[in-house]
């Protein structure tokens, strides 16, 4: 059982955080395997008429949260498919929150649609996005991240897709978190993405951070979140890019491959 220290966190904490990231995203990803190759994972609901939820989603979920409380009881976790552990706990100070999305994508998930989802993991430490992993487990391909810093973006939140998809090369749709993955191995410029909630978003932060990329939300603040942070109306709304130096609006027109999110 580990134990982690108050601010600042040393290599050796960040390391060993980063590491039952990995042991959860393996647990998550061994019941995905099982799922994607038997028609059990078939058996879903709708989860309040946003999307459907399979078996697999809810036994991931347990297994990632078991691997997290088996060696930080006294973290919390928010996950999309069972909500809260140790809710009290994330709103003392210097408290880890785990934010988790077992299967990013459940649609294409059930379609077979080209691997388009993926495992998300995320940790928050005093509001900010410290680690974050995206797996997709049948490619069997893994991004991880660190924290670091972000940059600012200004923006027009409304008229931001039509300004952009009039602007750039090229233009692709697709609805999770790989191509997030993608834009940190430099083959996507810019990902936008609206109607987020926080595990959707917050494992993407550290990778693309870590890749050299800027993640911000549309006005270009800094995506913070904690226990308290209400969900604004309509959802989190954020912008992904490949550097500094094209992180801003003038810049847009610059941009070779785009990806705008339908979620």
């Amino acid at each position: 059982m580990a134990t982690i220290s108050s601010t600042p966190l040393s290599d050796m904490e960040l390391n060993r955080l980063t590491q039952i990231a990995n042991k959860a995203a393996d647990a998550a990803a061994e019941v995905v395997r099982k799922y994607y190759s038997n028609a059990a994972r078939f058996q879903f609901r709708e989860k309040d008429g946003d999307g459907p939820v399979t078996c697999a989603d809810v036994e991931a979920e347990q297994a990632i949260v078991s691997v997290i409380l088996e060696e930080f009881p006294s973290h919390s976790i928010y996950g999309e498919k069972l909500g809260w552990h140790n809710r009290d706990n994330a709103l003392l100070p210097d408290q880890f929150i785990w934010v988790l999305d077992p299967i990013d994508g459940t649609s294409s998930f059930v379609g077979k649609d080209n691997c388009a989802f993926g495992i998300l993991i995320g940790l928050v430490y005093n509001g900010k996005p410290i680690i974050g992993c995206i797996d997709q487990p049948i490619l069997k391909l893994r991004w991880v991240g660190g924290s670091s810093e972000g940059s600012e973006l200004q923006h027009d939140a409304k008229k931001a897709y039509d300004s952009l998809a009039k602007k750039v090369g090229k233009r692709l749709f697709n609805g999770n978190c790989i191509v997030f993955g993608e834009l940190a191995s430099g083959f996507v410029d810019v990902v936008v993405d609206c109607t987020v909630d926080p595990y959707d978003f917050l494992a993407l932060v550290p990778v693309v951070e870590g890749a050299g990329g800027v993640v911000t939300d549309w006005e270009g603040n800094e995506l913070l979140w904690n226990a308290s942070t209400p969900v604004p109306e309509g959802g989190f709304k954020i912008v992904a890019t490949a550097g500094k130096t094209i992180h801003q609006p003038c810049n847009f027109c610059s941009f070779t491959m785009i990806c705008l999110v339908v979620s």
